[in-house]
């Protein structure tokens, strides 16, 4: 099974990137391997995730306070965001 981005999910996740980078050398690096490890497990079992809204379902990141939100498609895992857990709970709805 494959993964897609939304293309706001996917900026959002290049801004998380960038902005852990900008706190400390590394750190923006760190959060990309733990935020692909967190796909790899939802593209193993995607079902293993709570639902969170319809279709939708949420992963934790290990380490950040994010989580990988997708739906499960034909063609593989779509994520809709990478979402700060302590930020807008709703932001990501109109991308569904």
């Amino acid at each position: 099974m494959s993964f897609s981005f939304h293309p706001e999910a996917e900026i959002e996740f290049n801004n998380a990137i960038d902005y852990y980078e900008g706190v400390e050398l590394g750190l923006g690096y760190d959060f990309a391997i733990e935020v692909y490890s967190t796909i790899k497990r939802t593209v193993s079992l995607p079902k293993a995730w709570s639902v969170i809204d319809g279709d939708i379902r949420r992963s934790l990141v290990k380490r950040f306070p994010y989580g990988v939100l997708y739906s499960e498609e034909n063609n593989g895992i779509y994520i809709v965001a990478v979402m700060h857990l302590h930020r807008l709970p709703d932001y990501w709805k109109h991308r569904k």
